[in-house]
């Protein structure tokens, strides 16, 4: 067995997705002559890996790319590397692609390696980090620019050893002449193939916002790509979807909608640039500040010492509701990304809710609002004359349960798990 490993060979404003390039170099390796191997198709899997969404020199998904196949390795890094150079978008300055090839079987790679894949995940990593490692193994390995898609290309090889859970996606691919063009989708037959696929097929579309999600707005060549956790179910609602022609498609074996991103952490070691799971009390009210972005102070319990920010900006739309709705003292556990100091947050489950506040009492003759009566003399009515000694208990009427909340799909990223998928240790309330 081969894993071609590759990474870095799109471009934010000139397009292309290193899923294309893998897909076709999935489908070179498949009709090789140079192929000796027995199958039809020697390619047994492409697994699409999404690394840590917090690095700052990602494109919008951070994905790295694997494929596993029964071909002679110097073969197919000739193959990949092939593909690389012609459809790489090189001409933007911080594209830098990477390739790595290994004749390993997926299973049976270098614990180091899988280590590497598992940090990458989750944490920044070094051109050095990836380099030392390659050569320690000498791999076959290409790069251009800087390099910098080494790291993803060789974590993607270590990913399969790495990772336990995976999901799927669907992803089908415009003809290039259209590459660019606004995307001809039929905007009712998503949302009809998307209700026929849920729940095994998620954030296809969002109801909420009537939006196609699964469509991009890229001038890439994807034309739409269908995640879930049954391979039979994300193609049959990607078949299910009306519009252009479809020029070729490729399921990939993937960690999106995982929360693999997310560690356990605490308020005090939260940093920038990593993803966590924390556990605390609202510190603030929630304020919603310019452009429409909410946010509010977390600070760790017992001990109030440690504090940090947390927001839901504007694109998470109706999900800034659910954050107005939290008062002071409420105890959540919060997931998200760390930049700035701030916490950017995906979900959040509620685990214990104010359910009372002290208020000015009212008085039980003419039901007004007491006023007070002087310092350390309680409260009077001034029209009935009626007292009492302070601040009294009034139940409030809240709008949210102990459940789990989470952003829209429009909002979602492409690794953090979805709330209909399960397995949460609460019940929840899914966006769809």
């Amino acid at each position: 067995m081969t894993v071609v490993g590759l990474d870095d060979t799109d471009s934010r404003e000139r397009g292309m997705c290193t899923t294309y390039v893998a897909a076709q170099i999935a489908e070179r390796l498949a009709c090789d002559p140079a192929s000796d191997s027995s199958p039809s198709d020697p390619v047994s899997r492409v697994c699409l890996v999404r690394l840590n969404p917090a690095v700052p020199y990602k494109t919008r998904g951070n994905a790295a790319l694997a494929i596993h196949a029964d071909v002679d390795p110097d073969r197919a890094f000739a193959i990949a590397r092939d593909r690389l150079e012609s459809l790489a978008e090189t001409a933007d300055e911080r594209t830098n692609p990477g390739l790595v090839v290994t004749g390993d079987e997926p299973e049976t790679v270098p614990t180091d390696v899988s280590a590497f894949a598992k940090r990458a995940i989750r944490e920044h990593l070094s051109i050095a980090d990836a380099t030392a490692l390659i050569d320690s193994h000498d791999y076959r390995s290409w790069s251009a620019g800087n390099g910098r898609g080494r790291i993803g290309a060789l974590a993607a090889i270590g990913s399969w050893q790495a990772r336990s859970e995976w999901t799927y996606e669907y992803i089908s691919y415009r003809d290039s002449s259209r590459w660019g063009d606004p995307r001809a989708i039929d905007h009712e037959s998503v949302f009809d193939a998307a209700a026929r696929g849920y729940p095994d097929v998620w954030d296809t579309v969002d109801r909420g916002e009537d939006e196609t999600v699964c469509v991009p707005h890229t001038p890439g060549p994807i034309l739409h790509g269908i995640r879930g956790d049954d391979p039979d179910a994300v193609q049959e609602v990607a078949n299910r979807i009306e519009g252009e022609p479809v020029a070729s498609s490729r399921l990939f074996v993937t960690n999106q909608g995982t929360d693999a991103h997310l560690r356990n952490g605490t308020i005090e070691r939260a940093s920038d640039g990593r993803a966590y799971r924390l556990d605390g009390r609202v510190a603030s009210e929630p304020e919603t500040r310019r452009g429409g972005h909410v946010f509010f102070t977390f600070e760790s319990v017992p001990a109030g010492e440690s504090r940090l920010e947390c927001a839901a900006f504007e694109p998470t739309k109706r999900f800034r509701d659910r954050i107005r709705a939290l008062r002071t003292g409420d105890r959540l556990t919060v997931c998200g990304e760390v930049a700035d100091g701030t916490l950017k947050l995906e979900k959040f489950a509620v685990r214990d809710l104010v359910r009372t506040e002290r208020t000015t009492p009212t008085c039980p003759a003419c039901e007004r609002t007491m006023k007070s009566a002087g310092r350390d003399q309680g409260y009077r009515c001034r029209d009935c004359g009626t007292s009492a000694e302070g601040k009294v208990e009034r139940e409030l009427d809240r709008d949210l349960e102990e459940e789990w909340y989470e952003v829209p799909p429009c909002a979602r990223r492409h690794i953090a798990k979805p709330l209909v998928r399960g397995g949460f240790d609460a019940p929840t309330r899914c966006e769809r």
